[in-house]
Order: structure tokens, then C-alpha cells, then sequence
């Protein structure tokens, strides 16, 4: 039962009266789903609908936690409450252990299910994990095509959709309005999500930053890469023209394949559906 401490990671308790409402009212995700043994994923948009910070949700006494990346903690904290008005709700950062724990069936003491992924991975928050390699858990996550703010994306400059928030429950289409919800609505109900992420798979060793290449033409960008596995945002359309045209791709002149995440319930459009910015 491989263990790490995710130092890259920290929390946020938003607590009291009215937490659960002043969340609901801002964030992606549906609160009224979350279980008292899981994290989910959600995020708080832009009024553009692009993710300014994601993060993990779970349930506390009187209220709940948000685990975001350590470099975000503050300004989300302060993006908070820049929405709290007279909100009975106190935005209080913790000084908790963020852990994670995986290749498990059974969730040990006190440890939520992560439902970014199918299965066996858990969180750990106040408890030592023990001295697992961090790098182990990135190889996990980067395999399962699960990006991440900061590491893998700067904040505005994706959509939900992009990121796949919309494949694993990080976004609701059914609860009341939310910030940017306008707009990740649009997209949903005319499907024209075009960027997706996708694990990719090299021969060699991918760069972060590089372009992915079919045929001379860019069709899409590495994230974040572990030697020769990485994710990758990828214009599923222009990969579909080029897989029907045969055409081989590249990262940095190393052949590379794409990957849509085994868990994930989209696919590649038909060729030739249109190539719009």
C-alpha cells in the first residue's frame, strides 16, 4: 500500500453557519453529493467560466476543506472572501498534513476516497503517510490523465471542460447557478469542447511545454511529464484528422501517442468536423 506526503499541497477550512451554502453558491461541483468519506473535485471560475483555482472538497466538523496547491492557498483565500459579505463562514488555513495513499480497496483510518480516480486512491489529512516518493504518486496521476492547477496549468487559462472537471463529477449541470456557470453550460449543451487532456506515451523523454505534432501542424501542448509519460492538452479534433490521415505524432521530434484517460467518457470527434479556433 505504496504512501506519500504531498508537500506541494495544503488546505483551507471554510466553517460555520453557513459554509455549505456560501460554497454551493460559488463552486462547480455539487455539495449536496459530497459523501462524508470522499474528496470530489470542483473549482471556482472566472465569470468567463475558466478555472482560477481547483481543488479537492471534503467534508469537516462544521463545514468543509478545501486541498488546493500550496502556492494558491492564499490568494484563493482571499478570492473567498472577497465573496463572503455578511456570510456567517470563517476561511481558516490548516496547518494539516495533505497525504495521499493508494493501490487499496479499503480505505484505511480516517482517510477519504480521491474520486478523481476509479479506484484505490484515498487522502490523508492530519496523519503522517509515511516516506513514500512523492514522484510515484505524480507517475499515478499523469497516467490517469488527472491535471492539476499550478503543476500542470496556470490559473485563467483553461475551461473546466478542458481539464475534464465535466468527465469526473468536478462540475454540475443540474444545481443552481455558480460563478462562469453560464458559460460551462454553453459548452456543455452545444458540445463544443474541442481541448482535451490526454495522456501521452513517448519513446523518449517529453518536455513539458512542447508542442504535440501531426504532420507539421501543432495540435497541442505537454503539460507535465515523468520521463517518457506525460498529459497533454490536445485539440481532439485536429488529433482526429490526423490519426484518419495516418499521420504520426511527435513531442519535440520523439514519437509520441495520445491517449484519452481509460475513466473517461469522451471520445475523439468524427474527421473533418471543422477546425475553429
Amino acid at each position: 500500500m505504496p504512501s506519500a506526503r504531498l508537500t506541494d499541497r495544503a488546505t483551507l477550512h471554510v466553517t460555520g453557519a453557513d459554509a455549505e451554502p456560501f460554497l454551493q453558491n460559488l463552486v462547480t461541483a455539487d455539495l449536496d453529493a459530497l459523501g462524508a468519506e470522499e474528496a470530489r473535485p470542483a473549482a471556482l471560475l472566472t465569470p468567463q467560466g475558466k478555472i482560477l483555482f481547483d481543488f479537492l472538497l471534503s467534508r469537516i466538523d462544521d463545514g468543509l476543506r478545501l486541498d488546493v496547491a500550496a502556492g494558491a492557498r492564499g490568494d484563493l483565500a482571499k478570492r473567498l472572501t472577497l465573496y463572503k459579505l455578511r456570510a456567517r463562514v470563517a476561511i481558516t488555513p490548516s496547518d494539516e498534513v495533505v497525504g495521499a495513499i493508494w493501490e487499496t480497496n479499503e480505505a484505511p483510518g480516517g482517510a477519504v476516497t480521491d474520486r478523481r480516480f476509479p479506484t484505490g486512491v484515498f487522502r490523508v489529512y492530519g496523519a503522517e503517510t509515511g516516506d513514500g516518493d512523492p514522484a510515484a504518486f505524480e507517475a499515478l496521476r499523469l497516467s490517469l490523465g488527472i491535471a492539476e492547477a499550478e503543476r500542470d496549468f496556470p490559473a485563467s487559462d483553461v475551461f473546466p471542460h478542458d481539464v475534464l472537471l465535466d468527465q469526473n463529477g468536478g462540475v454540475s449541470f443540474r444545481k443552481g447557478c455558480y460563478v462562469g456557470q453560464e458559460v460551462v453550460s454553453r459548452m456543455q449543451h452545444r458540445g463544443t469542447a474541442r481541448r482535451r487532456v490526454m495522456v501521452l506515451r513517448a519513446e523518449g523523454h517529453l518536455t513539458p511545454g512542447a508542442n504535440v505534432e501531426a504532420g507539421g501542424r501543432t495540435i497541442g501542448t505537454v503539460l507535465s511529464a515523468h520521463a517518457g509519460l506525460g498529459i497533454g492538452m490536445v485539440r481532439i479534433d485536429r488529433l482526429a484528422d490526423a490519426l484518419s490521415a495516418g499521420e504520426a505524432l511527435s513531442a519535440d521530434g520523439v514519437p509520441v501517442e495520445a491517449e484519452v484517460p481509460a475513466w473517461a467518457g469522451y471520445g475523439l470527434p468524427e474527421p473533418g468536423g471543422g477546425d475553429e479556433a
